[in-house]
């Protein structure tokens, strides 16, 4: 791996990152999170469902794209336990996939175009690519945690309103796409983990996430020698001469 290099595993966590919060934007603004079906026995009137979203709630007839009752103002009068955590889960979540994204940003454009050698005057406050990173991951894995926790509740939850009321109750496309973003924000997470790992065998000051002292500019380069070394150096050059009998 070309560690001090922006390398392929990091630009494919950022553009994983990336579409793991475009599907979690889908997921939070769709209305597609729970359908009720309401069935007529009059043949001269049509089924009727109802779809259900985070934020508005939206009833049709069977076969029309159009909204009988749309109600913008859903989002306030929430009754479903469910559906009002996923109103402050899923906002949390994409706000800390965003953070992770901007750190990751931060992560590659240092390697790319910051010089190797550290200013000492900016070491205090610096931190480099390899926490940039490190906390990417961890942020990108909280973000997972965060979604997928109430999308597979609301699985669960659907089952438990069939059984209390009548079997008129589906989850609906939203819960796969926010299962799925989930999952992206996951594989995020790894990818970056696992570069990690695998590069933090360089030496201390390019790989420690925070600079814990001021780096000198002697610890880039060669070490001088030892005064031993040079007393050594200075005897075996001092001419030894020797008087003939």
């Amino acid at each position: 791996m070309g560690c001090r290099d922006v390398h392929a595993a990091t630009v494919l966590a950022f553009l994983s990152g990336t579409a793991s919060v475009a599907g979690l934007l889908a997921a939070v603004l769709l209305p597609n999170w729970r359908q009720m079906r309401l069935y007529t026995f009059n043949k001269n009137e049509r089924n009727v469902t109802v779809y259900t979203g985070l934020w508005i709630k939206c009833a049709r007839f069977d076969g029309s794209r159009d909204c009988v009752i749309y109600d913008p103002q859903w989002y306030t009068a929430v009754d479903q336990l469910d559906l009002r955590v996923l109103q402050f889960a899923l906002p949390l979540s994409m706000f800390t996939a965003v953070s992770a994204l901007f750190l990751c940003l931060i992560g590659m454009c240092n390697t790319a175009f910051v010089s190797s050698v550290p200013n000492v005057k900016l070491a205090k406050c610096l931190v480099n690519s390899a926490g940039c990173h490190l906390v990417a991951g961890l942020l990108f894995l909280l973000a997972c945690a965060i979604c997928l926790t109430p999308s597979i509740w609301v699985i669960f939850y659907n089952n438990y309103l069939n059984r209390k009321y009548e079997p008129v109750f589906s989850f609906d496309i939203s819960v796969f796409i926010a299962i799925a973003s989930a999952g992206g924000l996951f594989f995020t997470s790894v990818l970056l983990l696992l570069w990690y790992c695998a590069c933090k065998s360089l030496p201390s000051p390019f790989w420690q996430p925070l600079y814990s002292h001021a780096p000198s500019m002697h610890s880039y380069a060669s070490q001088p020698y030892s005064a031993r070394s040079r007393l050594s150096a200075i005897e075996i050059d001092i001419p030894v001469v020797s008087h003939a009998s």
